[in-house]
Formats: structure tokens, sequence, C-alpha cells
């Protein structure tokens, strides 16, 4: 993979942005602000051109809890690993961090696999329009 990630910094913000509007995401712009402030959103950068190929926004709902907001690839760069990439990375954070004990996501249940797959536990019920929640101890 030709990506490295890293936190996004302010110079970073309409990269961020744009990556999450082009994958229809709702994101405010002053959470990307404060998540970028806190070393919370990241973004995966190729390492051939420094073009943003993706981003992740985590909040902390809880002071214990790391949650992903939001993730997303660009549609050119899409089943590459960058976003399985993204997410470990969130994960990493999340443990480098003693306040947190838990990483969590809500996501389409078409993705149940994919946060499965880096060890989420995925909740077997489909109340909430589709969507699943995973949680992952740190």
């Amino acid at each position: 993979m030709d990506v490295t990630v890293e936190p996004a910094t302010s110079e970073d913000r309409l990269n961020v942005l744009r990556v999450l509007d082009a994958a229809m995401l709702e994101t405010d712009a002053d959470t990307v602000d404060d998540r970028i402030a806190a070393r919370d959103a990241l973004l995966a950068r190729s390492t051939r051109t420094g073009g943003v190929a993706g981003a992740l926004v985590a909040v902390r709902p809880d002071a214990d809890r790391l949650h992903v907001d939001a993730v997303a690839v660009r549609r050119a760069r899409r089943g590459r690993g960058i976003g399985s990439t993204l997410v470990a990375a969130a994960v990493d954070r999340g443990e480098s961090d003693p306040a947190v004990g838990v990483v969590t996501a809500r996501f389409d249940a078409a993705l149940a696999e994919f946060y499965e797959a880096l060890g989420f536990t995925v909740d077997a019920d489909g109340a909430g329009g589709g969507r699943r929640t995973g949680r992952r101890p740190v």
C-alpha cells in the first residue's frame, strides 16, 4: 500500500472535509476542527503524490471511549486496504491513551464483516434501520 496514516493538521482541514463530503458523510466542520486540534482526525496520504486518499474522524462521547464518527476513502482508492488502515490507526490511538477503554463505531450493516475483521464485536440486532454498532476493547 502506498499510503501513510498521520494525524490531520489544520492545513489538512479542507482535504478531510472534501473526502468525507465525497462519501456523502455528514460531519460538522466544527467537529472536524475540534478533532484535528485533539489529534483524533487522521488522514491517509499517498507516499507517491502526497495527495489525501482517505480520512477518519474520531470523537470522544465519553471519557473512556473513542468513537469512529466518520471514515471515508476516495472512490478511486477503495478496495486497497486504506479504510482498514485508518480504522486500525484509530484503534492504535485508543490503545495509546490510558483513559480509553473501548473504541466504537456505528455503520451500515453491510460493513459488519469489515469491522469484525478489525477485531470489533458487532451487535447482532438490526435495530436502527440497518445500522450496526461495533465495539473493540483496548
